[in-house]
């Protein structure tokens, strides 16, 4: 039995250990990125954040100095596009985009993507940075926008524009897995965000700054959850996260 035991153990860390994580990069003022590689699914996961009130777009697998030659690149005006760098001419969308849209909230003037893709491709038409699992470790990214409220591309303004940073990988361990690490986007919020785990969820607590419990929300089991609390107060509210086997709180602001 104990025997048995270990190897479950054993299999279940290595399971974790299939999902590398960039943490959040800051790359200009409200423009972050997080890329989370998963080996199991072959998927990477971008949380992406940028200004409500403007495009922004994110180049990947881009150093310092930015030259505009080939690339890609993710530009959000009205809604995401998939391009590609093709000089200083505004960014070419991709004939076949791959980037999947999961959630788009925009509260407090932020703007928050989720998006998935195949970690690769055969799409060398589009420059789509390749990412395999085993061998990427980090990548350059840049971050560029608007200067002014417009969803009008137009010249970034040079390299002094550009927000540079690197996307460095760790490996998750098994508390990445617990509900401890749940993520809550945007937060703030207009009271409408994702609630995203890596282990399953089974039902939402939301409690008021009082302790009163105003709302509970079955969810069964999943792994990401889109919350509406459109019809509370604004304010801060606790987030009682339960599984069968697991239990947190997360704080969340409506405003």
């Amino acid at each position: 039995m104990k025997k048995l035991t270990i190897l479950l153990l054993l299999s279940s860390l290595s399971i974790f250990a299939q999902q590398k994580t960039s943490g959040t990069v800051t790359l200009q003022p409200n423009m972050t990125a997080n890329f989370t590689l998963d080996n199991a699914t072959s998927k990477v996961t971008l949380i992406l954040t940028g200004p409500s009130d403007r495009w922004f777009g994110i180049g990947i697998g881009i150093n310092q100095p930015f030259a505009m030659g080939a690339g890609d690149v993710l530009v959000y005006t009205t809604s995401l596009t998939d391009r590609r760098f093709v000089g200083t001419q505004a960014p070419a969308v991709d004939a076949s985009p791959d980037w999947t849209v999961v959630s788009d909230n925009a509260s407090g003037g932020i703007r928050t993507l989720n998006l998935t893709r195949a970690l690769t491709n055969g799409d060398t038409t589009g420059s789509d940075f390749q990412m395999p699992y085993a061998t990427t470790n980090s990548f350059g990214i840049v971050g560029v926008r608007a200067a002014t409220a417009t969803t009008t591309i137009a010249p970034h303004g040079g390299n002094g524009s550009g927000g540079y940073g690197t996307a460095s990988f760790t490996t998750l361990g098994v508390e990445d897995f617990s509900l401890n690490a749940t993520q809550v986007y945007p937060n703030p919020s207009n009271g409408s965000f994702t609630v995203k785990t890596k282990t399953g969820l089974d039902k939402i607590n939301v409690y008021s700054n009082t302790g009163t419990c105003v709302k509970t929300i079955n969810v069964n089991n999943a792994d990401a959850s889109e919350v509406d609390l459109r019809d509370l107060s604004t304010g801060v509210y606790l987030l009682e996260l339960l599984n069968s086997n697991d239990k947190s709180w997360k704080k969340i602001i409506v405003d």
